[in-house]
């Protein structure tokens, strides 16, 4: 079971990410300051680090620099409120594996993290199935008994959702939060309206209302 170390001085984004990678199933140790970040990352216990560039004492670049210079390459993904070009640039150059501009999906954040941890773990699960439906998390495509469908990133995330939990009730908080990222809207319907996309796309039986309590893929015979 990877471990991911979590570096975000904000809470409620450092519950969020928490919260979904151990839904994911992941083990998470989160910090809230730079110095944290580097003397946790150096123990070598972790499989990976998301790291947020705004850390207060040290700053993720000056992480991330200090780390590769003392020859430690634990996968790092970038998280920052900078989406400048130059910023971009500057956490790549500087040793960071991916790079992730704020606000954010939680299931992008997981499909990096899940692709990062592959190139260390080339068993990871890429295709997720179920009754005729698989998702192809690599090359992002979708197949409903062998016939290719095409997917919004929307529509894919949240396809990919039900598949990481099929059989199991999903409620439209959780949908919204995985899907649609921390800064979503309670009072949406966002979530009624892309399972309809994804009925008329996959199999309107695949996907169950259950009155009150949210949704459910269910397996096709």
């Amino acid at each position: 079971m990877a471990r991911i170390l979590i570096a975000e001085d904000e809470p409620r984004i450092a519950s969020f990410i928490e919260k979904g990678l151990t839904s994911a199933g992941f083990v998470t140790s989160t910090v809230a300051d730079g110095a944290s970040a580097f003397d946790y990352a150096m123990t070598g216990g972790f499989d990976l680090m998301v790291l947020d560039i705004g850390l207060p004492e040290m700053d993720g670049f000056t992480v991330l620099r200090k780390l590769r210079a003392e020859g430690n390459r634990i996968p790092v993904i970038v998280l920052t409120a900078r989406d400048s070009v130059q910023d971009t640039v500057a956490g790549l150059e500087g040793g960071a594996d991916d790079y992730m501009p704020k606000p954010f999906r939680f299931e992008e954040l997981l499909a990096r993290t899940r692709l990062r941890l592959t190139a260390e773990r080339p068993t990871e699960l890429t295709v997720l199935s179920c009754g005729g439906l698989s998702l192809d998390l690599r090359t992002r495509r979708a197949t409903v008994g062998g016939c290719t469908v095409d997917l919004s990133a929307r529509e894919f995330a949240l396809a990919e959702t039900f598949l990481r939990h099929p059989g199991q009730v999903l409620t439209r908080e959780q949908l919204l939060s995985h899907v649609w990222g921390y800064d979503f809207d309670p009072a949406s319907n966002v979530v009624d309206v892309y399972v309809r996309y994804l009925r008329r796309k996959l199999g309107a039986d695949r996907f169950v209302t259950l009155r009150g309590m949210g949704y459910r893929l269910e397996e096709l015979p």
